[in-house]
This record gives C-alpha cells, structure tokens and sequence, in this order.
C-alpha cells in the first residue's frame, strides 16, 4: 500500500482566528488527527466528518499519550496509506516536540511537511500591548523553557540572558518562577525590570499580571495564576498600559 504523508501543523496560540489558511486546507484533508491538550476544539469543525479524531493532550506530570505512543501512531496511520495531520498549540517547532516526530518519519522515508503556527511566546504579548521587539526598548529576544526533563531549567544559561537580552519570552514556566526570578537577578539583571504573566493569552479567558523580578512571585501566587500562562521580561512590559487593544468580553468576530 502507498504511504500516506503526515502533516506537523501548529494551530496558534489558542485565538481560533490565528490558524493560518494552510493549517485549514491541512485539517479539511485528514483522515486522521492527533490532536494535543491547548488546540481549541473549534478548530477540529475544519476537518471533514468522516476523519478519526485521536486526543494526545498532555498537562504538566500527566501525560495521557507518551510521547513514544504518538510518534508510533502517526507511522502506523501513515503507512496504512492515510492523511495524517499532527495538530500543536502554537508552533511545532518551537517546543512542541515537532522535531522529534519530524526525526521519526524521516528515519522510516516517510513523507511529511512542516506548517508553522503563530506561538504563544509573540501572540501572547502582542494581546496584552507588549511588543517583543521595540527600537527604543528591546533590539533582542528569546523564546526560552521554563521546564526541562528533569524539572528546573538548570541548563539554561542565564547569565547570558540576564546580560545580553532585552526581552525573554519564557514558557511553561509558572511553577518555576521562583527559581527564573533568583537566577536572572543572581546574574545580574536589575530587581527592577518589569515581567509581565499572560494567563490563556489570546483566548477569551485571558488574564495579566505585571510587577517587576522582585516582586512577580508574590503577585502571581495571590492572583492565582495557573498554566498555560506566557512570562515576558523586560523594559517593553511597561507599554502594555498604553497599548492594551484586546478585550474579552468585546472581541470582535472577523474569521471566515
């Protein structure tokens, strides 16, 4: 049997209306679709009726699909000649483990394409007025991980961070926090930069908290921030108070 082909998609950060037309067309093919835990279901009415919806969500220490599980599932659907769309929050290659699926079908010559989504680490800022890059405050940037394998992102070099970045957009980094905080100002960036957390950017339940590397910690555990939640660090934060466009309770329908 001819094999099918698979399809890496990332979905964006969670704003139905940020899919890209490619994602769409990608979804209206499949015969199958792995989907993970922070894609908005409304997207999956893209697909076609007849399509096999197969949930791979994960939530920090539980992941219902191991990763093993999910690499071995679109090799099967793809070598039973099927369409097969791999769907991600955000971007698939920006710690969504899209490269590791990617290696896996290369590894077996099976076909696949990669179709970059919209991630939260820009799209997350951008909802609250924070723009990662601004020619007065921030020439530079990094997408950084607040959890690795073994827990605290302790392979980070954030002496580097703290001295040679003006904005950090950190994910998955909420119960690491404590620790992010004490590195970066140990290293020498100011108690003083403005840190911003956006709880469900994009999304109709979008929260921000905003204080300073010393005093976000305390903020962020009495407001009762929870993932998935974005950490922006640096001076462009203090322009979220001017530039704040996106309201919930008033957004505007524009998707077709």
């Amino acid at each position: 049997m001819k094999k099918g082909k698979v399809y890496i998609v990332g979905a964006g950060p969670g704003d139905p209306e940020l899919i890209t037309l490619k994602a769409v067309k990608c979804l209206a093919a499949a015969d199958v679709i792995l989907y993970d835990r922070l894609v908005n279901p409304v997207l999956l009415d893209h697909a076609k009726e007849e399509a096999e919806f197969i949930y791979c969500g994960k939530i920090p220490g539980n992941h219902c699909v191991p990763q093993e599980v999910i690499q071995k599932l679109l090799i099967e659907k793809s070598l039973e000649g099927k369409t097969v769309v791999r769907l991600k929050g955000g971007d698939p290659f920006i710690f969504g483990r899209g490269g590791e699926e990617a290696e896996a079908l290369a590894r077996l010559g099976i076909a696949f394409e990669i179709v970059p989504g919209i991630t939260a680490g820009i799209a997350a800022p951008a909802y609250a007025g924070i723009p990662v890059t601004h020619r007065e405050y921030g020439g530079s940037f990094a997408f950084v991980t607040g959890h690795c394998t073994t827990g605290k992102p302790d392979n980070i070099r954030w002496e580097y961070l703290a001295k040679g970045v003006d904005t950090i957009s950190i994910y998955m980094g909420i119960k690491n926090l404590p620790y992010i905080c004490s590195q970066l100002q140990s290293c020498g960036k100011n108690p003083q930069t403005p840190i911003a957390v956006i709880e469900q950017g994009t999304t109709m339940n979008q929260r921000i908290v905003t204080g300073t590397l010393e005093t976000i910690v305390e903020t962020v555990k009495s407001e009762a921030v929870t993932n998935p939640a974005m950490i922006i660090i640096g001076e462009v934060v203090n322009l979220s108070q001017r530039l704040s466009w996106f309201s919930p309770r008033k957004r505007e329908k524009v998707f077709i």
